[in-house]
């Protein structure tokens, strides 16, 4: 199968971004793209201290944020921008105001019970800008059920996007995480890929390889796997999107659309 070109646009900077240069040249890229974005370096080390472009993207705290003491609150498992939230309808939930998409088609074929155990539950979309810290982790504790990686396309996940591209998180690449609360209610994130690089990490499955060859959804069961309140469990390869999905009456959410979140941060209770 011929590669989307967004695919191959992505193939082509993700091998840029993971190339080292000489300590000048790098300090120059990587200061550079400091300044462009407007990072916000004060919690990580210096620009010059990433041997890649890719390693900046994906730079992890000198000292992680402090975590809530009390655990039945929900937090952002991001630093992100909360471009929508709501609650699930027939089966739909909303890329952005005005466009809602099937939850079902977005599960695929091995999630075929998920969309209707979220049916009257929580949606919330989290989408990390290219200067947003990149790192993904646990907004609660969750036993994780399954994975599944469905290849797709790598259109951006920016505003004009969300506005004008039907469907655009069913096109794109996505992994998909069916997990259970401390209570067995359901709560499904989604990994969204996006332009440029267009690689999501999970640290818990080796096999998972984003904008790859892979053609066909690759399906991955768990029998023991847990996930701390706030416990890492990868990092996108720039910026894209996570989409949330609770069960009814699990989460009570107290988030706003175009609010920016920040890993750590109170987004409401786990009920």
């Amino acid at each position: 199968m011929k590669k989307h070109f967004t695919s191959v646009i992505s193939n082509l900077f993700g091998k840029f971004a993971s190339k080292s240069f000489s300590p000048m040249v790098q300090n120059i890229i990587n200061t550079g793209y400091v300044k462009l974005m407007g990072l916000d370096m004060s919690a990580f080390k210096e620009p010059s201290a990433y041997p890649t472009l890719n390693a900046l993207f994906t730079r992890a705290f000198i000292k992680p944020p402090m975590l809530p003491k009390e655990k039945n609150l929900l937090i952002s498992g991001v630093d992100a921008l909360i471009t929508d939230a709501g609650k699930i309808k027939e089966g739909k939930a909303y890329q952005i105001k005005g466009m809602s998409y099937d939850i079902h088609t977005l599960f695929g074929s091995y999630h075929t019970d998920l969309a209707n155990k979220v049916e009257d539950g929580e949606f919330i979309n989290f989408y990390l800008s290219p200067k947003d810290y990149h790192r993904y982790h646990a907004p609660m504790r969750l036993k994780v059920l399954s994975l599944t990686h469905i290849p797709g396309k790598l259109y951006p996940v920016n505003f004009p996007l969300l506005r004008h591209k039907k469907n655009l998180f069913i096109e794109n690449e996505r992994v998909i995480m069916a997990c259970e609360d401390e209570k067995g209610r359901t709560q499904v994130l989604v990994l969204v890929g996006a332009l440029n690089v267009g690689k999501m990490i999970v640290t818990f499955e080796e096999h998972i390889h984003t904008n790859s060859d892979i053609t066909e959804p690759q399906h991955y069961t768990y029998e023991n796997l847990t996930l701390e309140q706030g416990e890492l469990f990868g990092w996108f390869e720039m910026g894209s999107t996570i989409l949330t999905f609770s069960q009814k009456e699990s989460i009570a959410p107290q988030v706003a659309i175009n609010q920016k979140v920040y890993f750590s941060e109170t987004l409401g209770k786990v009920l």
